[in-house]
Parts: structure tokens; C-alpha cells; sequence
């Protein structure tokens, strides 16, 4: 129901006064006259007379009704409370790569697929140039587990001592991770971190692998580097 509709029915409903003395003065007069010979047979006149006023009270009844319908819900402002709206979730949003990017301050970093890589085996090299000496250094390398990918081993042309090195299988990655000790400095110059890994039979897509690296100069600023590999063996 529409509001103009709503306001015409409570109108109505608001101005209508019922004439009691006239209604019940024709009951009265019908009950005194009595039935008479000439009267054509069917219902009496008083009934008839109660008959319609029954009728208009059905009527009024219906007007209030509707116009009591038509409220409901409605604040004291006289604003309809329509049912409250179920809220609906944001649809989850799937797990992304981080923002990538292959310079940043005095970092600089590019990622490839080894060329001596073969049909079953693999080499992804992580290349990262510094200007400046690094106080903290986390290079992490994921390799998208695709068919039969199992690490062999890892590498990096930094000192062996100064890192500590993992490679564990997460969330769908094959994770290779270099962390340098605290205490230790990445010195200026060009520097390699490699994963080794098996895969199926055949040519192998990188595409969906890609690295990461956190640092901190000397000095602490922050800075950070990442790239996509966009070839494979």
C-alpha cells in the first residue's frame, strides 16, 4: 500500500462521525409502526434498518482496519520501520601476491629461471644489487607447486655462516628463505640466492613463482623488492 493511500484512508477515518440519535430514531419508529397487510413480504423495516447499520459499521470497521495496517511499523516520526535489511558479507577476497617491485633505495633485484635448468630439474636464481651496506636481510623464494616440484637444495653467494636458511612447503608454495644474522652486514655489490627443485617430466611454467626481499640499511631505514618469474624449463 502506497503512502498517498495510507492518508487518505486514516483521513477518512479521522473525520467520519457516526449519528447516533438519528440512527437509533429510525430504529424506534420502525419497531412503533409495525408490520402492516400492505407491506410487501421480506424483512421487516426495523431489520432493514439494523441491517444497514451493521453494514456501516462493517465498513467503518474495515476503514480503521486499514488504516491501523497501513501504521504499522511506523515510528512516532511518522517514518515506515520497514524489516531491518540482513547485512551481507563482503565476499572473502582471495590470497594475493604482495605489491612488487624490483628497485627501492639502494636495492635492486631481478629474478630468473636458471638457463642450465632441464625437463626434471630446476634452478630459480634471486639477483639482488645493494649500494649501500645492509644491517637485516630476508630474501624468501616461492616456486609454485605444480607437478612434482621437491626441493633438491639451496644456495646463496653470500657467506654461508651469515645466514640462516630454510625451504618448506606452504600454502600451495615450495618456500625458500634466507634470513641474515643479527649482528651480520650484507656488504656492498651484487649477490645471488638460488632454489634447486625437481618437477615432472617436461616443460615447466614459472609464471606463477615469484620472491620477496626485506632489508634495513645500516642507517635502518626500511626498504623492499620482489618480481615475478616469467619463464621456465
Amino acid at each position: 500500500m502506497d503512502d498517498k493511500l495510507r492518508e487518505r484512508l486514516r483521513t477518512a477515518a479521522e473525520a467520519h462521525r457516526p449519528d447516533r440519535e438519528r440512527m437509533l430514531a429510525r430504529v424506534e419508529r420502525g419497531m412503533a409502526e409495525g408490520p402492516s397487510a400492505r407491506t410487501p413480504r421480506g424483512p421487516l423495516p426495523w431489520l432493514r434498518v439494523v441491517g444497514a447499520t451493521a453494514a456501516v459499521c462493517g465498513v467503518l470497521a474495515v476503514g480503521a482496519y486499514a488504516v491501523t495496517s497501513a501504521g504499522v511499523g511506523q515510528t512516532r516520526g511518522g517514518q515506515v520501520a520497514g524489516s531491518p535489511v540482513p547485512s551481507v558479507s563482503a565476499p572473502a577476497v582471495p590470497g594475493r601476491e604482495p605489491e612488487l617491485r624490483t628497485e627501492d633505495g639502494p636495492l635492486w633485484a631481478d629474478g630468473a629461471v636458471d638457463p642450465h635448468s632441464n625437463a626434471y630439474w630446476a634452478q630459480s636464481n634471486v639477483t639482488l644489487r645493494t649500494t649501500q651496506p645492509l644491517s637485516s636481510l630476508t630474501v624468501e623464494l616461492r616456486i609454485a607447486r605444480t607437478g612434482g616440484v621437491h626441493t633438491t637444495g639451496s644456495w646463496r653467494s653470500l657467506p654461508e655462516q651469515d645466514f640462516t636458511a630454510s625451504a618448506k612447503e606452504k600454502g600451495g608454495f615450495l618456500v625458500y628463505r634466507w634470513t641474515l644474522k643479527p649482528g651480520r652486514t650484507v656488504p656492498v655489490g651484487t649477490h645471488m640466492f638460488a632454489g634447486q627443485y625437481n618437477h615432472a617430466e617436461g616443460h615447466r611454467g614459472a609464471e606463477g613463482d615469484y620472491f620477496t626481499a626485506n632489508a634495513a640499511r645500516t642507517t635502518g631505514q626500511q626498504v623492499s623488492v620482489g618480481d615475478n618469474f616469467t619463464s621456465g624449463h
